[in-house]
């Protein structure tokens, strides 16, 4: 099992909808491309290449209300094989930073808990499909799910898509997943306080990633 040598650091972004995440991670890319160049790799999930992007628009269509809980799982997880195989194992064997915008936390967080699949079955599904590839460091952005949807009807209206219409009670089963995820990695998940203004989002998530990454954006890197 694994991946070999890779010299790349693999940062995923995950946290409930309406977190601002995204809005986050665009940010903290705007601050580090300048520094960074073509060491920096910016993808997202599910997606990231013409294979993993059509699965996503088949999952996330919101005509596809029959959708099975486990087929949903099943596409994630392979959209994330195709992912990794395509995009992220190349840059990290090129010894760059890649910054994903969620990755198996997702999974375990909605399919796992939300759906009530089972957080250790949905684990075990994508340990098959990630081969064990797991991130060097997860950032977190956490906020109350209530206010994450909130956010949702309020700046996302063209945006909406099916996991976002689900009941105020999956939401709540997400967030409660994320959390015990928190307290179960603390060595790799890091929270960031997504309640407050994104200015304060974004430094509080730089420096977290400046401490955890000096290769990449400490001295070490910026020498580089």
């Amino acid at each position: 099992m694994g991946w070999g040598t890779l010299t790349g650091k693999l940062v995923t972004f995950e946290g409930p909808d309406g977190a601002g995440k995204t809005s986050a991670l665009n940010a903290i890319v705007a601050d580090l491309q300048p520094r960074l160049g073509d060491r920096l790799v910016v993808t997202r999930e599910p997606g990231g290449n013409h294979i993993s992007e059509a699965i996503r628009a088949i999952i996330l269509d919101r005509k596809n209300t029959m959708m099975d809980d486990r087929t949903e799982a099943l596409l994630y997880a392979a959209a994330r094989r195709q992912h990794i195989v395509q995009e992220i194992l190349p840059a990290l064997q090129n010894d760059q930073l890649v910054l994903c915008d969620r990755y198996i936390d997702s999974s375990i967080a909605y399919q796992g808990a939300g759906r009530g699949i089972g957080e250790q079955a949905v684990y075990d599904m994508n340990q098959f499909a990630t081969k064990g590839l797991t991130p060097d460091l997860t950032l977190y952005f956490d906020v109350d799910a209530a206010v994450g949807l909130q956010r949702i009807q309020t700046h996302r209206q063209n945006e909406i898509n099916r996991l976002d219409v689900e009941a105020l009670s999956f939401h709540h089963k997400v967030q409660a997943a994320y959390l015990r995820l928190l307290a179960d990695h603390p060595a790799r998940i890091k929270r960031v306080d997504a309640s407050q203004p994104l200015e304060r989002v974004v430094q509080q998530a730089l420096q977290i990633m400046t401490a955890q990454l000096p290769a990449y954006l400490g001295t070490e890197g910026k020498s580089k």
